[in-house]
């Protein structure tokens, strides 16, 4: 079976899917699926197609291997369709997700929750909302019940999407379309309360929860002590802490982390430092985006030795170091200009077996240029560049300008090159210090320029 254009849905038997004309049916080369015709043997029929549709990462690849099973008599059920429909959905190719979703309608196929789910996810992150909204209501006409969690779903997707009112109306409807709020539900809405700097209308909804017996979570408090903490209201931040103890809601490492943030924004340091202690003291093991917090504000007041300091009490505590930690120490001592400092930690890093980002050799290159220390910035370049990481283009023009007036012309050429390859243009004042080198008399540039040349008639 070959899919057809989508126009055509109502027009072909149940059996038959029309879509989007695919002009190319042959699969890659595997091996031919096993066809079993036995009622107890179904669920063995649909493995080999579900677990290939998976390993295949076209969409396009996806349709013909669709075609190529049935064609082969293989009867395609629910499961099929909800691979292919996924497959679409992360390609985003909703016109297609569509014709699919519409010939199951017109089968009378039962769905599954989970596929609608998924799909108000994907609509949410293309700013799709209105496609959510429909496709919602539409859902019994898949015979698929729809539960809380559908709605849930769609009211994070409105909220995040800021069409907060639309969330607010359905909110207010969940008893008329037959459902009872939970948690989940409560804390969405308090979000986007809070979003719209509603800290009153947030604190109305929290106290629906409690009138009608839904517990807050620890995700509750966190949005409500986090919104405090960022407005700088730190006593009142505390005491939903206490509130939290007092009704045995623990508090987590997300608690602390914004209590500790909030505290160090009112330069309380010793202050967030001690709730360190308070932490482990409650049963709560201090994680490293706590320590994190403590490390970020002694670098922006410039204390880097302290900083190091508690890296190394990381250490001791067997904690294991990622690449944001070591990234705030790094992206300190290079704007302090202490670069070979921060080279070490690069190598001490990956001693670790903890791999560099793009952040951190960005930091890296970019400190390096504004010390004027071109040649190592180019060779922190070459390793970027071996780890499949660039730089900013603002970087590459600063190389290409230092190395040069440093007169390694043979670093500008392949710094140059690398910018060709990736399509990076060359800055105006950049050009003006190139061509005014290439100009004097002493300085032969010639092959520079004709790398400048065909970077400008790119």
């Amino acid at each position: 079976m070959n899919f057809q254009r989508a126009k055509s849905i109502n027009r072909k038997p149940a059996r038959a899917i029309p879509f989007l004309r695919h002009g190319n049916n042959k699969p890659p080369p595997r091996k031919q699926p096993q066809i079993q015709h036995h009622k107890t043997s179904k669920l063995r029929i649909r493995i080999p197609f579900i677990t290939e549709i998976k390993e295949t990462q076209n969409p396009e690849q996806a349709l013909s291997l669709f075609n190529h099973y049935e064609q082969q008599g293989f009867t395609h059920h629910y499961p099929s369709y909800a691979a292919l429909i996924y497959k679409f959905a992360r390609s985003r190719n909703f016109q297609a997700v569509e014709t699919i979703l519409n010939h199951i309608q017109h089968t009378g196929m039962h769905c599954r929750e989970t596929i609608f789910i998924a799909l108000f996810q994907h609509y949410g992150k293309l700013l799709l909302h209105e496609n959510a909204v429909e496709l919602f209501h539409r859902m019994p006409h898949f015979n698929c019940v729809r539960t809380l969690q559908s709605l849930n779903t769609l009211l994070n997707v409105l909220v995040d999407n800021d069409r907060f009112d639309e969330a607010s109306d359905s909110f207010k409807r969940c008893y008329e379309m037959g459902f009872r709020p939970n948690t989940v539900t409560f804390n969405i809405m308090i979000k986007g309360w809070l979003g719209k700097d509603q800290w009153e209308k947030a604190c109305e909804v929290f106290d629906e929860m409690l009138q009608k017996k839904v517990q807050p979570s620890v995700v509750t408090y966190n949005s409500l002590i986090g919104f405090l903490c960022r407005r700088g209201d730190l006593d009142k931040a505390m005491s939903l802490l206490e509130d939290m103890n007092r009704k045995k809601k623990y508090a987590n490492e997300v608690t602390y982390t914004l209590l500790m943030e909030g505290l160090c924004s009112l330069e309380k340091y010793e202050e967030a430092k001690k709730l360190l202690f308070d932490m482990a003291y409650r049963g709560c093991k201090p994680k490293l985006i706590n320590f994190s917090v403590l490390m970020n504000d002694l670098g922006k007041r410039g204390k880097i030795e302290e900083a190091n300091s508690l890296l190394q009490e990381m250490k001791k505590r067997r904690l294991k170091l990622d690449v944001v930690t070591y990234n705030i120490l790094i992206n300190y001592l290079c704007k302090e200009g202490k670069t070979e400092e921060a080279y070490k930690v690069l190598l001490e890093m990956q001693i670790s077996g903890c791999e560099p980002n793009a952040a951190t050799y960005r930091m890296m290159v970019d400190g390096l240029c504004r010390i004027g220390d071109f040649e190592v910035g180019l060779n922190i370049l070459n390793a970027m560049l071996a780890s499949g990481h660039f730089p900013r283009s603002e970087t590459f023009n600063h190389l290409v300008v230092g190395l040069l007036n440093s007169g390694n012309i043979s670093g500008s050429c392949f710094v140059l090159e690398e910018m060709e390859k990736r399509k990076v243009a060359f800055d105006l004042e950049s050009w003006g210090s190139v061509v005014k080198y290439a100009c004097s008399e002493e300085n032969d540039a010639s092959g520079l320029m004709d790398k400048l040349t065909s970077i400008h008639q790119m």
